[in-house]
């Protein structure tokens, strides 16, 4: 099990991390999380668990990860953004996770929207933004992040779709470690983060995306809308030229064509 002080020991960042809870076994680090945050917990709180036994990703759908083997946490954040841009935090920590693994690992990662980063194809990590307002100002963001590290084997109808670290890199990984060049990461990018200067965040997770210039469908509501993926929006949503015009999307599971 990952120690609390493991942790701690040689991470120098100036927010991010300072303050961290370590479990064996929770429900959810996210639902953890937002208790802090209700509670007035300050920015930077870092929640992590080996387990947990109602992990959750986008829509509501369970997040299965083997004890011991993968990295799931949450992140508190208070940033003074405007509530229409709240939604690029997940781009954010797109970008952070992805500097750190390719750090650690030497593979390139990709950035899928909305939420997952991919190796060769496949996606070893989610990202589960939770954002809580109050008199329509962001009182603050949970930012969830679910890593497979060295987690070897997954259920047969995610063979096709899910891999860790370990299986696309060949190698096993200090979880540790991992975990604080993240939060490195996130320390490093907030200062602009905090302050609204998204833009550079924007670029960089854009630049990692594959999926612009190509025909995609994404399922949203039980609803299929197909069209050429053009680029990111100002607010983080998917711009899609579609045969009845340009439309812009936020939510939704993407395919692309072919």
């Amino acid at each position: 099990m990952l120690a609390k002080e493991e942790i701690e020991r040689g991470l120098n960042t100036r927010l991010i991390g300072r303050k961290t809870f370590v479990f064996e076994t929770i429900d959810s680090t996210n639902a953890c999380t937002k208790t802090l945050g209700d509670a007035g917990m300050e920015e930077g709180a870092v929640v992590l668990a080996e387990f947990q036994t109602t992990g959750r990703g986008r829509h509501g759908r369970s997040w299965l990860a083997q004890p011991g083997q993968n990295l799931l946490f949450s992140v508190l954040l208070r940033p003074a953004i405007p509530k229409d841009l709240s939604g690029l935090l997940t781009l954010y920590a797109s970008v952070a996770v992805a500097r750190a693994v390719e750090s650690m690992t030497g593979c390139a990662i990709e950035c899928k929207w909305p939420n997952d980063l991919l190796l060769n194809g496949k996606k070893f990590c989610g990202i589960l933004l939770e954002n809580v307002f109050q008199q329509g100002e962001l009182s603050y963001s949970v930012i969830g992040v679910g890593i497979n590290v060295n987690q070897m084997e997954f259920p047969s109808e995610l063979e096709l779709r899910a891999t860790s670290l370990a299986r696309e890199c060949r190698s096993t990984y200090d979880r540790a470690h991992l975990l604080q060049l993240i939060l490195h990461e996130m320390d490093s990018l907030y200062d602009d983060v905090r302050r609204g200067k998204l833009e550079s965040v924007s670029k960089e997770w854009s630049a990692r995306c594959t999926m612009f210039g190509q025909e995609v469908s994404v399922e949203q509501h039980h609803t299929i809308i197909s069209g050429v993926a053009v680029k990111l929006h100002y607010d983080g949503g998917l711009v899609l030229d579609t045969p009845s015009g340009t439309t812009t999307i936020y939510a939704g599971d993407v395919t692309i064509v072919g």
